[in-house]
C-alpha cells in the first residue's frame, strides 16, 4: 500500500504535505478529513490520537503526524530531488531553522483569530482577541520580509519544502482578511509564484474538490474507513 496522507479541509497547513507528496513523484493517496467534523472523531482518533491533520501513513502502518516531521519524513528520501540535505549540513539546518519559525511564529500568529471563529465569546473579549491576532500576523509578515532579505525562494534560488509549508500557512492571511500582503513586495511575490506551482495549484483544487490533474504520484482518495482496515491490517 502507497503512503496515505490524511490531510484537513478547509485550509488546513496539510496543503504543504500534499504540495511536497508532488514534488517527490513517489505514489501516494490521500484522505480527505473535514474539520471540525471528522477531524475530532473517534474514528480519526485511531489514525491521530490528538484529532489533528496531517497525518501519513506509510506502507507498514507508521503514523506520522505534525507537519515538521513529515515533511522531514519526505526530504530525507529525496535529497537528490533537492527536497532534503543532509543531516548536520549547513543547508539542512536552515531548513530546518525555516521550518520551525514558520510553525512557531507564522503558524501561531493566526491562532487567535482562528479562537475567535471556533469559540463564542463575549463582544469585548472578541475585539480584545481579534486585536491581538491582528497584530500577530502583521508582526509575523514583517519578520518573513526581512528573512527573505530579497531572496526569490525561502533558502535561496530553488523552492524547498519551506515554500511549501508557507503556501498552506499564508493564505490564511486572506481568510482573515488581515494585511494588505503588497506592503511586503518580496512576500507578496513568493506567495503569487507560488500560486502558479503545479504542486500547489493543484493541491488547492484537490482541497476544493476541483479537477485536478496531478504531476507526481498521486493514486486517488481513499476513505477513513478504507485507511482504518489498512492500520488493522498491518498491525
Amino acid at each position: 500500500m502507497s503512503p496515505i496522507l490524511f490531510y484537513g479541509v478547509p485550509e488546513g497547513c496539510s496543503l504543504a504535505s500534499i504540495v511536497a507528496l508532488e514534488w517527490s513523484g513517489e505514489p501516494y493517496h490521500l484522505c480527505r478529513i473535514e474539520m471540525p467534523e471528522v477531524v475530532s472523531s473517534e474514528d480519526y482518533g485511531r489514525i491521530n490520537a490528538i484529532g489533528e491533520t496531517p497525518s501519513l501513513m506509510l506502507g507498514d502502518g507508521r503514523v506520522i503526524s505534525e507537519s515538521m516531521a513529515i515533511l522531514n519524513h519526505i526530504a530525507s528520501g529525496h535529497i537528490r530531488k533537492g527536497l532534503g540535505f543532509q543531516q548536520g549540513s549547513a543547508e539542512f539546518d536552515r531548513l530546518n531553522q525555516m521550518l520551525a519559525y514558520l510553525n512557531t511564529s507564522f503558524f501561531n500568529a493566526f491562532s487567535p483569530l482562528w479562537y475567535t471563529i471556533e469559540h463564542e465569546l463575549e463582544p469585548d473579549a472578541r475585539k480584545a482577541l481579534t486585536a491581538y491576532g491582528v497584530a500577530k500576523v502583521e508582526k509575523v509578515h514583517r519578520e518573513l520580509e526581512q528573512l527573505l532579505a530579497g531572496r526569490k525562494w525561502l533558502l535561496g534560488k530553488a523552492p524547498s519544502l519551506a515554500d511549501a509549508y508557507f503556501a498552506g500557512i499564508a493564505r490564511w492571511n486572506d481568510f482573515h482578511n488581515v494585511v494588505d500582503r503588497k506592503q511586503f513586495p518580496a512576500l507578496n511575490s513568493l506567495y503569487e509564484r507560488l500560486q502558479e506551482n503545479q504542486a500547489v495549484r493543484f493541491a488547492l483544487a484537490i482541497e476544493h474538490e476541483e479537477p485536478a490533474e496531478s504531476t507526481g504520484g498521486f493514486r486517488g482518495h481513499v476513505t477513513l474507513e478504507d485507511a482504518i482496515g489498512y492500520l488493522k491490517h498491518a498491525a
